[in-house]
Formats: C-alpha cells, sequence, structure tokens
C-alpha cells in the first residue's frame, strides 16, 4: 500500500525500518525458544539458523569457534518476489534489508559479532553466503 501510495524507493525505506526492529524480536524470540542466554558463536548459529528455517530457507551452517558461516540454497523470500512477478527488485530490496538485518542479529548477540554477504542469489549468485565472526577471539 505504501508502495502504491509512495512508491517503491519509499515503501523499501519504511521496510528498512521495520527489518531495523523484526530481527530483534527473532532473536530474542528464538533466544526463549532454544534456552538460550550467551552470547557465543554457537548461540548465534543455534538461533540464526531457527530464524532460516522458521522462514522456510534451505541451507547449511559450518561453524569454529568464532565463525557461522551459513549458505542458503533456497531462499523464500526471493521465491516469494518470483511468484509475484518482481524478480528484478530483488537485487535493490536484498542490498538494503539483508544488510539490516544481519547487524542487528549481531548486535542482539552484544555486538560481538560481524558479517559479511560475499555471494547473494539475488544479485545473481547460486547460493546465498553468510558468514558472522566473533569480534572478540
Amino acid at each position: 500500500m505504501v508502495e502504491e501510495a509512495y512508491g517503491f524507493q519509499q515503501a523499501l525505506e519504511l521496510d528498512e525500518q521495520v527489518w531495523e526492529i523484526l530481527p530483534k524480536i527473532q532473536a530474542r524470540q528464538a533466544r526463549q525458544v532454544l534456552g538460550i542466554t550467551g552470547n557465543s558463536c554457537d548461540d548465534l548459529a543455534a538461533c540464526f539458523s531457527l530464524k532460516l528455517r522458521a522462514d522456510g530457507h534451505q541451507f547449511q551452517v559450518r561453524q569454529t569457534s568464532d565463525t557461522a558461516q551459513f549458505t542458503i540454497h533456497h531462499c523464500a523470500w526471493l521465491e516469494l518476489l518470483r511468484a509475484s512477478g518482481r524478480e528484478e527488485l530483488a537485487e535493490q530490496i536484498s542490498g538494503r534489508i539483508c544488510p539490516t538485518e544481519c547487524r542487528v542479529w549481531c548486535t542482539e548477540f552484544g555486538r560481538e559479532f560481524e558479517f559479511e554477504m560475499p555471494r547473494t542469489m539475488c544479485q545473481g549468485g547460486d547460493v546465498c553466503e553468510i558468514a558472522f565472526r566473533s569480534t572478540t577471539s
């Protein structure tokens, strides 16, 4: 409705504001469901894995003591864009929403993490890669 009234860019800006809040709620709910109170890499990986499963993504995670590397093979959000005939907007949307979401997840785990997204399906990759790394190790 915002897009219809004010245009795509305004809708995307408001969507980004929503994604400043929603991951906080998701992370806190995941902690509660899993009974996690810590801020370790394992804790972040477990909670973020729950979020990805709940969203309908298919993924693998590789972990070390200070890194959690997620490889997403099926992105439910990209599939929704494809199904609605709006795939051409995927790069713009993911370029703003995915980094915002990951940054908030880092913050929810005590600002002890940074992330990178070296490859995404929305930018033509065959998978999405998200790596969370501890900044305290």
